[in-house]
């Protein structure tokens, strides 16, 4: 084997493991509870898909699907109907990366 198919082995080898890595967890693996939820869309006027999932009418999960660029999750961890945002604290958003 030359050195140049070892290191194209490497390399592929290196990027299944990482896409196995990150794509761990079904797509129910939210960190907050959203079984039951009702799900209510709406599309902005740049285009943007919102869609809020409300548990017995508190709002739990915002995921925000932009017109250009991947989806991103806002989490209410607290159950007080509000997305967390310390002040202090720049806020957390969360990108899946990977599924299959």
């Amino acid at each position: 084997m030359t050195a140049r198919q070892l290191a194209t082995l490497l390399f592929s080898t290196t990027f299944l493991l990482a896409g196995c890595s990150s794509g761990g967890g079904s797509s129910d693996a939210y960190p907050v509870d959203v079984s039951g939820a009702r799900v209510s869309s709406r599309t902005m006027e740049n285009g943007d898909l919102l869609e809020e999932y409300r548990v017995a009418g508190q709002l739990r999960m915002v995921r925000v699907k932009p017109a250009r660029g991947a989806p991103y999750y806002l989490y209410d961890r607290d159950g007080d109907g509000r997305m967390d945002n310390p002040r202090d604290q720049v806020p957390v958003v969360y990108w899946k990366l990977y599924s299959w």
